[in-house]
């Protein structure tokens, strides 16, 4: 079984009395329902799964739901005598996006508290946006992405005294020894052709075999795609243009959305494709960046520009995109290859996942730098900067960024594939998997 972060989350909401319903959020295929359903099974005597896609698709059993007292009708219809109380019973609807009604629902089964529900879906944000009532307070929810770089380690058999020795090097800002460094580059290697995707991670583990992966890839693709083109017929070419478009934009030396050519007319700006490019980011299947010119502390209040660059969820999808069987072209750094999209879309992914909001700083006169996070240790911006190639110090515009006085930088991260940590005035370079450990402080306590 593939360990997960979000479990803790998940087991420590099924065995609390919460007053709310738990919403797991993201984008399909990246393992929500499994690892619901291991929890929910190991927890609960009665574990009950619905399957709102599936249902939609056949028997329609959910389709007219008007009240709790129908939803509790057509559940015994399904699960028999599983329903039993609150404390033995778990009630898990998966992907309740195919019936946005239930959504609102949510709040009357959490008032009337006859059982344990946990939900997912993904495209929640458009699902909620279609619902007439909100279910407001009774709901909280929690985004779910594809495995980031640690569970892929620990997928690898890992340990994790191993992973906080390496965390502790991490925090001192030490290198590692050459071989740890050339066992990590390995592995971050095979994860930027494997990816997150809990399917083709297993399918890599039990194979070890790059055209079986691909072939697994290939299949949520052709999902993530099929999902675009269900949405209403004004829109789904656009979509699925925008999507199709993603590793290509990554190729550019701009790297960022090109409006003209989502449909190839001229003149359309970004807000012509406002509800396309929602689909896109909301279903989890996009990751959004978005341009700052002026950055101030904390990134939220600063102002931002209708200049977006999108990168694909899982960092597998894209080298399959990009190099398909080639493996060499990123095993062995080919010279003549340019990875900087790939190693961009991990750091991206890792970002998102690890909670921060992805922004990039673009300026006209002082050019653009990769990532912007915030540094609540110092209370200032932290720019990063990625690297893919044998030019790490070669950043000019994150060294006119750092030398601009109203942006306060104490301190900059360059993530490259070089061994060596090193530290030079206000730049640190760091090994690209060191990126795992790049998350917003969060203290077990804070005395007052």
């Amino acid at each position: 079984m593939l360990k997960r972060k979000i479990q803790s989350d998940i087991h420590e909401y099924l065995t609390s009395d919460s007053n709310k319903i738990l919403v797991i959020d993201g984008a399909r295929q990246i393992g929500k329902s499994y690892i619901i359903r291991y929890e929910g099974e190991r927890t609960f005597a009665n574990y009950i799964e619905l399957n709102m896609v599936e249902d939609k698709q056949n028997a329609k059993v959910f389709n007219d739901v008007k009240n709790v007292q129908d939803f509790y009708f057509k559940v015994s219809l399904v699960a028999g005598d599983r329903m039993g109380t609150k404390e033995n019973t778990l009630i898990f609807i998966d992907e309740i996006q195919a019936y946005p009604e239930l959504l609102t629902l949510l709040k009357f089964l959490k008032d009337d508290d006859r059982y344990t529900y946990i939900v997912s879906g993904s495209q929640l944000g458009i699902a909620l946006n279609e619902t007439l009532s909100k279910p407001g307070g009774r709901i909280f929810a929690k985004r779910m992405y594809p495995m980031d770089f640690e569970e892929f380690l620990w997928a690898n058999n890992v340990g994790t005294d191993a992973i906080e020795t390496i965390r502790n090097h991490f925090d001192k800002l030490e290198s590692l020894d050459e071989g740890s460094h050339g066992f990590l580059m390995d592995l971050f290697k095979k994860y930027l052709l494997i990816g997150g995707l809990p399917d083709a991670v297993n399918t890599f583990l039990a194979t070890r075999n790059l055209v079986k992966v691909r072939k697994v890839q290939d299949e949520i693709h052709n999902l993530y795609k099929e999902d675009c083109s269900q949405y209403d017929a004004d829109h789904k070419l656009a979509i699925r243009r925008i999507y199709d478009l993603i590793p290509s934009n990554l190729e550019n030396k701009r790297k960022r959305v090109q409006i003209n050519d989502i449909t190839g007319k001229r003149g359309k700006c970004f807000s012509d494709y406002k509800e396309e490019f929602e689909y896109v980011i909301s279903s989890g299947i996009g990751l959004e960046a978005k341009a700052i010119s002026n950055p101030r502390f904390p990134l939220a209040d600063s102002e931002k520009k209708s200049l977006l660059k999108l990168y694909l969820n899982d960092v597998g999808l894209l080298t399959n995109v990009l190099f398909r069987y080639n493996a060499n072209a990123v095993i062995d750094d080919m010279h003549s290859i340019n990875l900087g999209s790939v190693y961009e879309n991990v750091v991206a992914s890792e970002l998102i996942a690890h909670g921060y909001t992805l922004c990039y700083y673009d300026n006209k006169s002082k050019g653009e730098v990769d990532f912007l996070i915030d540094n609540y240790d110092t209370l200032s911006t932290m720019p990063l900067e990625v690297k893919s190639g044998k030019d790490s110090k070669n950043h000019n515009s994150l060294n006119k960024f750092i030398e601009v006085p109203d942006y306060h930088i104490k301190k900059a991260f360059v993530l490259d594939n070089h061994r060596e940590v090193q530290t030079v005035e206000k730049i640190t370079y760091l090994p690209i998997y060191y990126v795992m450990f790049l998350k917003p402080s969060s203290p077990s306590e804070v005395l007052l």
